[in-house]
C-alpha cells in the first residue's frame, strides 16, 4: 500500500473522530469512538488515482453503513487532507473461492454528495423553526434559536396555590436538568392558567446556567408539520438525528398529536433517545395523559414515568398579585378597591386577566386619565362591548357563504367541485388570518378535516391571490367584509 495514501487516510480518520458529536460524559464518547473504530478498521484505502478514492471494504453492509451514517462526515475529511471534487469509490470483497489466495473484489461507485462546511452555526438562512432542521450525522452539535421568550421567566411568573406545586418542581428541574426524577414533567390545565410560560421558563433558566446545552420550544403543531416535510422528502432518519442533539426539548400542547400514528411513532422514539440519554423533557397540555384520546398506550405511559403536575385557574389572591407585578413593571398603582375590582372581573384565567390589564393600560395612556375605579368600570365594559364584535370562525363561515351564495352544509362538504372548494380554503385562510386557532382546530370547524388539509389550503391561497386576479379580488373583498 503506498505510504503516502496511508497517511492521507489516517489524517482523515483523525478529522472524523475529532468531529464525532460531542458527548454528555467521556463514558458515551469512548463508546461512540469505540463504535467509529470497529467499523473503520476493516476499511482499507488501495488507491488515489485522479481523484479517484478506493477504499476496501469486508462487505455490502459495511458500505452502506458508511453512505447512511458518515458520508458527509467523510465528504469533509476527504476535502481537507486532499481537495475539492473527490469521487468514492469501494471495493467490496465477496466469498473467496476455494484454492484463491486473494479475495475476489467487486468494484462499487460510492454516492456523490456536495462536501459540507464544518460549522458550529446554522447555515444562512435555517432555523429550528423551518420545516425541516437537518444537521450533519457525526458533526459538532450546532447552536439554534431555542424559540424563548424573555417575558416568560421565573422572575415574571407569580406564583399561588394554583401552581405553587409545579412551580416549585420546574425551579428543582431548571437547576438539574435530566437528573432529577421529574423527567418527563407534564404539565397539564386549562386555556391561558401559565402552562407555557412555565415551561418556557425551565427553558430560560437552563440557558443561563448551562449556555451550552441545546434547548429548544415548540408547538406539536409545528412538531407535526416538520414530520410530515420529513415524511414527504424521505428524511425521518435526519428528522429524529436533529431532535436527537437536543438537551431540553419544551413541546407545547402535546395532546394535538392525537390520532397522528406516524408522528406518534416518530416522537416514541424521540422520547426514549433523550430519556435514555438523561435530556429533560417538558410537555404541557390541556388535559392529564390519561385523558388525552387516540394515543399509544406506550406513550400515555412514557407521559407517567416523569411527573403529572397539574395547573389551576388563579384564586383570588393571586390574581390581584398578578395585577400588581404586572402594573408595577409599567409604573402603574392601584387602591384597594380597584385591585379588589379587576381581579373581580377576570376569573377564568390568566391570559385573560393581562389582556384586561393592558387593555387599561392602553385606556389610561391614550386618555390621558389618572386611573380610578369609574375609568376601569368604563374600560371592562368597553371591552365586553368589543367581544361581543370578535371575528369567530362561524362568523367567518357565514361571511363567505353569503358571498359565494352558498350554504353552509356545502362548505363543511367534502366536495370537491371548484365553486365549493374555493370558498372552503378561503374561509380556512381567514380563519387563520383572523382568529388564534390552532390549524387542527380550524380543522375541526371546518367539517372534520385534517389540519394538513388547512395548512395546506393557507399556503395555496397565499400563492395563488398573487397571480390570480379573481381570487386576489376574494381575498381583497371578503377581508374587508369580514373586518366590518
Amino acid at each position: 500500500m503506498d505510504e503516502n495514501l496511508m497517511m492521507i487516510w489516517q489524517k482523515c480518520l483523525q478529522f472524523m473522530r475529532d468531529n464525532l458529536n460531542a458527548a454528555e460524559d467521556n463514558s458515551d464518547l469512548k463508546k461512540l469512538e469505540k463504535s467509529f473504530d470497529l467499523l473503520f478498521d476493516k476499511v482499507q484505502p488501495i488507491s488515489l488515482v485522479d481523484n479517484n478514492l478506493t477504499l476496501m471494504v469486508p462487505s455490502d453492509f459495511y458500505k452502506e453503513y458508511i453512505e447512511d451514517n458518515y458520508l458527509s462526515l467523510l465528504s469533509a475529511a476527504l476535502k481537507k487532507n486532499i481537495g475539492k471534487g473527490v469521487k468514492l469509490w469501494y471495493s467490496v470483497m465477496e466469498n473467496k473461492p476455494s484454492g484463491l489466495e486473494k479475495p475476489v473484489t467487486m468494484n462499487m461507485k460510492g454516492k456523490t454528495v456536495p462536501t459540507p462546511k464544518m460549522q458550529e452555526t446554522m447555515p444562512q438562512g435555517f432555523s429550528s423553526n423551518i420545516v425541516n432542521p437537518f444537521v450533519v450525522p457525526g458533526i459538532k452539535k450546532v447552536n439554534i434559536d431555542s424559540n424563548l421568550k424573555a417575558d416568560f421567566s421565573f422572575d415574571n411568573y407569580v406564583e399561588g396555590e394554583s401552581n405553587k406545586f409545579a412551580s416549585t418542581v420546574a425551579r428543582s428541574i431548571a437547576k438539574r436538568p435530566g437528573a432529577t426524577a421529574f423527567n418527563p414533567l407534564f404539565l397539564y390545565g386549562g386555556y391561558g392558567v401559565g402552562k407555557t410560560h412555565l415551561g418556557q421558563a425551565v427553558g430560560l433558566e437552563v440557558k443561563s446556567h448551562f449556555p451550552d446545552k441545546v434547548v429548544l420550544y415548540l408547538s406539536s403543531e409545528k412538531f407535526i408539520q416538520q414530520f410530515i416535510s420529513a415524511a414527504k422528502a424521505h428524511k425521518q432518519t435526519e428528522f429524529a438525528n436533529f431532535y436527537q442533539m437536543v438537551d431540553v426539548l419544551i413541546i407545547d400542547d402535546i395532546q394535538f398529536l392525537s390520532g397522528k400514528s406516524a408522528t406518534q411513532d416518530s416522537f416514541f422514539h424521540i422520547f426514549d433517545y433523550l430519556h435514555q440519554n438523561g435530556k429533560q423533557i417538558i410537555l404541557t397540555s390541556d388535559k392529564a395523559p390519561v385523558d388525552i384520546m387516540d394515543i399509544q398506550d406506550r406513550i400515555v405511559s412514557r407521559f407517567k414515568w416523569g411527573l403529572s403536575a397539574e395547573i389551576k385557574s388563579p384564586d383570588l389572591d393571586t390574581r390581584k398579585r398578578i395585577i400588581v407585578d404586572k402594573l408595577s413593571r409599567d409604573g402603574i398603582v392601584l387602591t384597594e378597591d380597584m385591585l379588589d375590582f379587576l381581579a373581580a372581573e377576570a376569573k377564568t384565567n390568566v391570559r385573560e386577566l393581562i389582556g384586561v390589564i393592558n387593555s387599561v393600560i392602553a385606556y389610561s395612556t391614550i386618555y390621558k386619565s389618572d386611573l380610578s375605579l369609574e375609568l376601569l368600570k368604563e374600560t371592562i365594559n368597553k371591552i365586553a362591548a368589543n367581544q361581543k364584535k370578535i371575528i369567530n370562525i362561524p362568523y367567518i363561515q357565514e361571511v363567505v357563504c353569503e358571498y359565494f351564495g352558498i350554504k353552509r352544509e356545502q362548505l363543511l362538504s367534502k366536495t370537491r367541485k371548484r365553486e365549493i372548494a374555493l370558498p372552503r380554503q378561503l374561509a380556512m385562510y381567514f380563519a387563520k388570518e383572523f382568529t388564534n386557532a390552532t390549524f387542527t382546530k380550524i380543522g375541526e370547524e371546518m367539517g372534520g378535516k385534517d389540519h394538513s388539509t388547512v395548512m395546506y389550503a393557507c399556503d395555496t391561497i397565499k400563492d395563488v391571490s398573487k397571480i390570480d386576479k379573481e381570487v386576489k379580488k376574494y381575498v381583497k373583498e371578503l377581508t374587508e367584509k369580514i373586518k366590518h
